[in-house]
Formats: structure tokens, C-alpha cells, sequence
């Protein structure tokens, strides 16, 4: 489902290594060893981390730049200011 929805965010080569680990496990899901599914499973898993991780790299960088422009518009003033209390306005009048 990740790759249907982030797929053209990712390398071919990552999106390659990702098919290929589900036809395998898929593949050994109709044996019945255990240790070949384990290790097929183990390897779906790795390959998913890697989407995740340029997921995670794309948002990064996406919001690393949308806040760089968003500071860059922000004009700060630094100004002195004093409180009037509403007592002080009433004692003067």
C-alpha cells in the first residue's frame, strides 16, 4: 500500500528491491519452512524501512525549505512599551 501511494516519491532501484522482496515472500509462502519465510519477511521489512526513509527524507526537506520561506517574510520589531493600568487613567483625570 506504501509503495502504491509513495511510489513516484522513490528510485526505481528502492521500488525494485521492494517488488522483489514481496515475490519472494510470497513465493515462499507456499513452502512450508519456516526459516525461508522468516528470512523472506526479514527482507520485505528492510526494503519497506528504505521507503520509509525516503518518506521521511521528502517530508523533511519539504518542510525544511516551507519554513525557510516563512521566516524570510517575518519582519520582528523590538519596541519598548510600558503598561497603563486603568487606575493610573483615572488618578490623572
Amino acid at each position: 500500500k506504501s509503495l502504491k501511494e509513495h511510489g513516484d516519491k522513490v528510485d526505481q532501484t528502492t521500488k525494485d528491491s521492494i517488488l522483489s522482496a514481496i515475490k519472494d515472500l510470497k513465493d515462499s509462502l507456499e513452502g512450508e519452512n519456516a526459516e525461508v519465510i522468516k528470512s523472506k519477511t526479514q527482507s520485505l521489512t528492510e526494503a519497506a524501512i528504505k521507503l520509509g526513509e525516503h518518506m521521511y527524507k521528502a517530508q523533511q526537506e519539504a518542510a525544511t525549505s516551507s519554513a525557510g520561506s516563512d521566516q524570510s517574510d517575518e519582519k520582528v520589531v523590538d519596541a519598548d512599551y510600558s503598561e497603563v493600568k486603568s487606575d493610573d487613567k483615572k488618578n490623572k483625570e
